[in-house]
């Protein structure tokens, strides 16, 4: 009986994290196809004998640009857009371009101010995600920050340290369970917190080894936002099972790589920073108009397909 039970809980454990591995696989290969196709296509040199051996300076692997931070490379694009934008009068259509304007004459980032005008937008399309589809996750602000985090780091290597992370959480778990631990509920969460950070840490002194320059250079904050999402993760694990944990992960890990979709688009950050009034305009009606909406969703339509057919 109890490697019965055994058994059934490494199924529990294994078996959803599948979903979350296919995920990072898919995104990886993304990566990868482009680099293998253009290596494909250059030709290789012809063996003809040269006079002298001129050593070729070793290639040094170029950092990921990062919107969120302050740069040259993405702040001379967007600072060339608002000054070749030819303004009207204030009012009553153009109060906030003359305030960003004003902004980043003043020295505030631009790729700042597109990032919080994008949020609304990243915002409503989880929102509709959960609202009209019917795709659960962690909240709004959960997958929103995730997707940031993901622009900062890169969705790779972002996925990676999720599938840690989340394998930390539940390897913590399911080894206090097996050791017939007992722990309240915050000396638990705290205890998995601290596992969690010793783990990423150890990701962190192994940057060099890996070699790979947005996990040398990254920065607190999408470490934080990765470990908050552990601990959600831990906190439905613990009041309901891991495939429900695991299944919602799943469900925000999709809604925030859409995000980071839409937080990567140049199109919408040149709209959003040119246009700002309409953006923002059109998302608060936008929003008014789906809180409005109280019908099924359209996974419970599916999901109850046949008891509305036969009716």
């Amino acid at each position: 009986m109890t490697g019965q039970k055994l058994y059934n809980m490494r199924c529990r454990l294994i078996y959803p994290m599948r979903k979350l591995f296919l995920i990072f696989l898919l995104v990886l290969g993304g990566f990868l196809i482009k680099p293998v196709s253009l290596l494909a296509k250059t030709p290789s040199p012809s063996p003809t004998a040269t006079a002298s051996a001129i050593p070729s300076p070793t290639a040094e692997p170029t950092p990921r640009p990062d919107i969120t931070q302050k740069t040259e490379e993405t702040l001379g694009p967007l600072e060339k857009l608002l000054e070749e934008q030819k303004l009207g009068p204030v009012w009553p259509l153009n109060p906030i371009k003359y305030a960003i304007r004003s902004a980043v004459d003043a020295g505030v980032p631009a790729n700042t101010i597109v990032l919080l005008l994008l949020l609304p937008v990243v915002a409503s399309v989880i929102a509709a995600a959960r609202h009209i589809i019917g795709i659960r996750g962690f909240g709004i602000f959960l997958p929103a920050a995730l997707a940031v985090t993901f622009v900062a780091i890169g969705p790779v290597v972002g996925i990676g340290l999720f599938l840690v992370i989340v394998t930390i959480s539940m390897l913590v778990r399911f080894s206090l369970r097996r050791l017939k631990i007992k722990l309240q509920y915050l000396p638990r969460m705290a205890l998995l917190l601290w596992w969690v950070a010793v783990s990423v840490l150890g990701i962190l002194f192994l940057a060099p080894v890996i070699n790979n320059s947005s996990l040398s250079n990254i920065s607190i904050f999408p470490v934080l936002v990765l470990i908050l999402l552990a601990e959600d993760f831990s906190r439905v694990q613990l009041g309901k099972s891991a495939k429900i944990a695991v299944n919602l992960t799943t469900e925000t890990l999709i809604l925030a790589l859409v995000s980071f979709i839409f937080l990567t688009l140049k199109p919408v950050h040149e709209f959003a920073l040119l246009n700002p009034e309409i953006l923002l305009g059109s998302l608060f009606i936008f929003n008014f108009l789906l809180g409005k909406y109280a019908g099924l969703r359209l996974m419970e339509l599916w999901k109850f397909r046949k008891i509305i057919s036969s009716s």
